[in-house]
């Protein structure tokens, strides 16, 4: 994917702001969600398109600061008084940006995975109330570590099948949703996810 094809995605012309990306990306992620077009197979996978391209354009479109017109003339003020140090050119990388989380002490390292080797007994024993209160509460501890989200969402997603199983499929709707809340730029999820609303579909 290139930036004109992620552009075009969002309905822009090529080179627009970060502003106008974001608004963009808001207006169609709210026509395409999943929730309000259930039945269109065809939507789900443009929404999909259209999270990959509004990514794709933060990590590599760069905002253009805005200089008015004072602020203007004291940058060429300065740039005339003052002797302008010594520099090496070098060749420029483009450098991805990625989501940084904090580090984890060694209690919390401690904690997570200890919580992560309960979770897997409890979701392996299909003990789902047990296993949604453990990784919750292990949420609210460490609120900013990219992996408990996840194994947050796998543990709704895996809850809501559970439910779709046993033909609870008000209660599935609710944990498959906040499955894809909880983390919903990752793609084997949304696939998971999606099989699962299929088999409500033909349960209907």
């Amino acid at each position: 994917m290139n930036l004109a094809d992620c552009y075009k995605l969002l309905g822009l012309n090529t080179g627009a702001s970060r502003e106008e990306v974001k608004t963009s990306y808001r207006r169609l992620v709210r026509k395409y969600h999943p929730d309000v077009n259930r039945d269109d197979r065809q939507a789900k996978d443009k929404f999909i398109a259209i999270q990959e391209a509004y990514e794709f354009l933060m990590e590599n479109v760069k905002e253009t600061p805005v200089i008015s017109e004072s602020t203007a003339h004291q940058q060429q003020n300065q740039q005339k008084v003052s002797t302008p140090p010594k520099t090496k050119v070098t060749k420029s990388h483009k450098v991805k940006t990625i989501e940084i989380q904090p580090p984890l002490s060694p209690e919390e390292q401690k904690l997570k995975w200890q919580s992560y080797n309960q979770l897997q007994v409890l979701l392996r024993d299909q003990r789902y109330p047990r296993a949604i209160a453990l990784v919750e509460g292990l949420a609210q501890r460490l609120p900013e570590d990219l992996e408990v989200r996840q194994w947050q969402a796998i543990t709704y997603q895996r809850t809501g099948r559970h439910f779709v199983d046993r033909k609870q499929l008000e209660k599935a709707r609710v944990y498959l949703k906040k499955a894809l809340k909880i983390d919903p730029h990752n793609r084997s999820l949304w696939l998971e996810v999606e099989r699962d609303f299929r088999r409500i579909e033909q349960i209907y």
